[in-house]
């Protein structure tokens, strides 16, 4: 779905909605996917219809020229404040979303952080430093955890979000990391320059898609915080309430497999796209249930 499809008419049934959110979010990331499934009945549909959402509005910035995923984001952006406000356009995401929010106090403000995120990426934004790539990483993906926690349900309060914008933050670094070689095809670097500098990386080399010393010594510094944030994300996830837990624990853990994948290509990700096989990601659900089962104690 790289762009916003037209209206359809009549409107759809809810049903209809959902299961057009729950093929776009099994199209687009299995490892997300794999996660929903443990969520139970009602907020798993809601967290599909989040994730459309957001895919909807990252599909346009990726595959439209500028131009015209500058109006077309604006449309998106749109759309989104319609269907919290209880009107939604005749579209299975936009039916899909304005049930959800509905239903459970996700805020709006988390998809006009989202919204600006996107923006970055169209006015080809520079990433000077680890600051610019932190604030990227927090508005395009951090701030899904803020949509999804109230879903969850959860105790805490501003700390358990915390953590949940941090869990957000390293997977979308994992993606970035992951993504290199298919960003530079897009013209895109979300690499910090004072990084690039420090590791004598330049951008030739990376147009290039030499994988040197110095370039692994990058990536492996860079996975390294991708995994620091892992770990202080999961703090959060004992806090959420029921099978979400399992749910978030299951996808963050295969998420954080990208990074066992990229290291054992030595780094290599101009070549091959890191990736978790199926059957890998279901070795690690008992990990995921074993760890939670020892924090939270009892059923989960």
């Amino acid at each position: 779905m790289p762009h916003l499809a037209p209206l359809p008419s009549p409107p759809p049934s809810l049903a209809e909605a959902v299961a057009h959110c729950r093929d776009v979010t099994r199209g687009h990331s299995q490892t997300f996917y794999l996660g929903s499934r443990f969520f139970p009945s009602g907020q798993r549909e809601a967290v599909w219809a989040v994730y459309a959402t957001c895919r909807t509005g990252d599909d346009i910035v990726d595959e439209l020229g500028t131009g015209e995923a500058e109006a077309e984001l604006g449309v998106w952006w749109a759309r989104v404040r319609a269907a919290f406000a209880g009107n939604p356009a005749p579209h299975p995401t936009d039916t899909a979303l304005a049930w959800a929010a509905a239903r459970w106090p996700i805020p709006l403000a988390a998809f006009e952080e989202l919204h600006e995120g996107l923006r970055m990426d169209l006015c080809g934004h520079r990433y000077r430093d680890l600051d610019d790539l932190t604030l990227y990483c927090r508005r395009v993906a951090g701030v899904v955890g803020h949509m999804i926690a109230p879903i969850c349900g959860y105790s805490g309060g501003e700390r358990t979000l915390a953590h949940a914008l941090r869990l957000g933050q390293a997977m979308q670094l994992t993606n970035i990391l992951r993504d290199v070689g298919e960003d530079l095809e897009r013209g895109r670097v979300y690499l910090p320059e004072t990084l690039l500098r420090e590791y004598g990386v330049s951008r030739a080399l990376l147009e290039a898609g030499t994988v040197t010393p110095s370039y692994r010594a990058l990536m492996r510094h860079l996975s390294a915080l991708a995994r620091a944030w892992y770990a202080e994300g999961r703090a959060g996830i004992p806090c959420l309430h029921g099978r979400a837990r399992l749910a978030v624990q299951t996808a963050a853990r295969s998420y954080e497999g990208i990074l066992d994948d990229l290291a054992r290509a030595d780094f290599d990700n101009f070549r091959r796209r890191a990736h978790v096989s199926g059957p890998r990601k279901l070795l690690m659900l008992p990990q995921a249930w074993w760890e939670l089962r020892g924090v939270v104690g009892g059923e989960l």
